[in-house]
C-alpha cells in the first residue's frame, strides 16, 4: 500500500517538479537579459519586477480556472464520470476566454489606474507601460492554459502539464533572448517573448487535448453548448453550482494574495529603485522552492480529489502523510543550497556588485524560507482536491491581514528606512506564511467532508 502511493505520489510530482524548475529560470534569465542590457540594471529590473507583479495580482485574480478546475476534475476522474470531466473542462474555458477578452478592452485603464497605485521613478513607471500594453496581448492563452492546467492535473496527467510547461518556458527564454539581443528589441523583445510562449503553450494543449483525449470530449456529442456550460435541469444543477461555488471562494483567495504580493510591491517602491530591485531578486529567490514544492502539492491535490471522488478516504490520508514526509525533505535540501549557493546564484542574475551585497544582507531570511512555507504550500494543493474551497480562501484573507497588520505595527513603532524597512518587509510577508500553515493544519479535519 505505502509503496503504491508513493509512487503514485512521485509520478504525479516529478513531472511538475521539472517543469516548474524551468519557471524561476525564466523569471531569471528575463532578470539576467535586463540586468546586462545596459548600464540601468537596476530600472529595467525594476520596471520587470512592477510589469510582472501587476500581471500576477491580475492572473492571481482569475486563478480559479487552475485551482478550481483541478479540484472538481480530480473528484469527477475518481467516481469514472468522464461527462463531467469534459464539461468541467468546457465552463473553465469559457471563462477563461470571457476573462482574457474583458482584460484586453479594459488595458487603458488598467494600466493608467496600476501606475496610479505605484510610487516608483518616472523612468520605471515608462518602462512598466511598456511591458503591461504588450503583455496584455497573451491573457487569452495565458487564462487558457490555466485551465488546462487544472484539468491536466485533475486528469492524473503530469506528463502533459508537464510538457506544456516546458515548452511555454523554454519559447520564453529562447525568444526573449533572440528578441531581445539577436533582433535588437532590446527590453520590449523580452516582453514579446512571453507573448509568443503562451501561444505556443496553447498550441500545444490543443493537439493532447484533440489526440489524447479525444474520447473524453467526444461525451459531450449531441449536447448544446448551453447545455454544456449553464446545465440541464436534470443532471448537473448541484455540480453548476459547486462549480461557481468553489471558483467564487477562490477568487476570495486570489484577493488575499493581491494584497500580499501587490502590497509586498508597493511597500518596496517607497525606498528606492535599488531597494526595489532587490526585494524582487528576493522574491525571486524565495519563489524557487515553493516551485519545487508545489510538484508535491500538485499530486496532493490529484490524489485527494481522485480518492475522494473514489470513496476511499483511508487512502487520502495515507497520501497526504507521505506528500508532508516527501515535502520536508525537499525543504531540508533549500536550506542548504540558500545557505550555501546563495550569491553565486545572485551574481548570475546580475552584474550590479551593489545590488548583490545588498540582497546578501537580507539573506538570513532565505533560510527560513523553506520550514516555514512547507506545510502550508502542501496544504493549499490537498484542500484544493477536496473541494474545500472555504477553508483556502479563509486561510489567505486571514494572511493578508496578518501581512498587512505586522508591516502597520513595524510602520507606527519604527523609523523605517534603508535595510531596517526591508527586513520589516520580509518579516510581514513570513507572518502571512505562519498564518497559513498553522490554519489549514488545525483545519484539515474538513478534508473529504461535503462543502456546503
Amino acid at each position: 500500500m505505502d509503496r503504491a502511493i508513493n509512487k503514485e505520489i512521485f509520478r504525479l510530482s516529478i513531472p511538475s517538479i521539472l517543469a516548474n524548475i524551468t519557471i524561476p529560470l525564466v523569471g531569471m534569465v528575463d532578470t539576467a537579459i535586463a540586468g546586462h542590457l545596459n548600464d540601468s540594471a537596476a530600472l529595467l529590473i525594476g520596471a520587470i519586477a512592477l510589469g510582472s507583479t501587476i500581471f500576477n495580482i491580475l492572473y492571481w485574480n482569475i486563478g480559479f480556472l487552475r485551482t478550481g478546475t483541478g479540484g472538481l476534475t480530480a473528484q469527477a476522474f475518481g467516481k469514472g464520470d468522464y461527462f463531467s470531466c469534459a464539461r468541467i473542462f468546457v465552463r473553465a474555458e469559457f471563462l477563461a476566454i470571457a476573462c482574457a477578452l474583458l482584460l484586453i478592452i479594459l488595458q487603458i485603464p488598467i494600466a493608467d489606474f496600476s501606475l496610479f497605485c505605484i510610487q516608483g521613478s518616472q523612468e520605471v513607471e515608462s518602462l512598466t507601460r511598456q511591458y503591461l500594453l504588450i503583455r496584455i496581448w497573451a491573457a487569452p492563452a495565458t487564462f487558457s492554459l490555466m485551465a488546462f492546467s487544472g484539468w491536466f492535473i485533475g486528469m492524473q496527467d503530469s506528463m502533459s502539464s508537464m510538457w506544456k510547461d516546458l515548452i511555454v518556458n523554454g519559447v520564453n527564454i529562447g525568444a526573449s533572448l533572440l528578441l531581445a539581443f539577436g533582433a535588437g528589441f532590446g527590453f520590449r523583445g523580452i516582453v514579446w517573448g512571453t507573448v509568443i510562449a503562451q501561444y505556443s503553450g496553447l498550441l500545444f494543449c490543443i493537439i493532447i487535448s484533440i489526440v489524447k483525449y479525444k474520447h473524453v470530449f467526444k461525451q459531450l456529442s449531441g449536447i448544446s453548448i448551453k447545455d454544456i456550460i449553464v446545465g440541464d435541469k436534470t443532471n448537473s444543477d448541484n455540480e453548476l453550482r459547486l462549480f461557481f461555488k468553489m471558483n467564487a471562494d477562490l477568487v476570495g483567495r486570489s484577493i488575499g494574495f493581491s494584497g500580499i504580493y501587490l502590497g509586498y510591491t508597493l511597500i518596496a517602491t517607497q525606498f528606492g529603485d535599488t531597494m526595489l530591485a532587490c526585494s524582487s531578486l528576493l522574491m525571486q529567490m524565495l519563489m524557487i522552492f515553493s516551485y519545487f514544492i508545489d510538484g508535491f502539492a500538485y499530486a496532493g491535490e490529484a490524489l485527494t480529489g481522485r480518492f475522494i471522488g473514489a470513496g476511499d478516504k483511508r487512502k487520502m490520508r495515507i497520501s497526504i502523510k507521505y506528500i508532508m514526509i516527501w515535502g520536508y525533505v525537499v525543504a531540508a535540501l533549500f536550506v542548504g543550497i540558500y545557505a550555501f549557493l546563495g550569491e553565486a546564484i545572485l551574481n548570475l542574475l546580475t552584474s550590479d556588485k551593489v545590488l548583490v551585497y545588498t540582497c546578501m544582507e537580507f539573506w538570513l531570511w532565505m533560510l527560513f524560507m523553506p520550514p516555514i512555507s512547507c506545510a502550508a504550500f502542501l496544504w493549499d494543493g490537498v484542500f484544493l482536491g477536496a473541494t474545500a474551497s472555504k477553508e483556502i480562501r479563509n486561510a489567505m484573507l486571514g494572511s493578508m491581514l496578518c501581512f498587512l497588520g505586522v508591516w502597520y505595527i513595524c510602520k507606527v513603532t519604527m523609523d523605517l528606512h534603508g535595510f531596517i524597512a526591508i527586513h520589516c518587509l520580509m518579516a510581514a510577508y513570513f507572518s502571512h506564511l505562519i498564518f497559513r500553515t498553522v490554519y489549514l493544519t488545525l483545519r484539515q479535519k474538513r478534508l473529504g467532508v461535503k462543502q456546503e
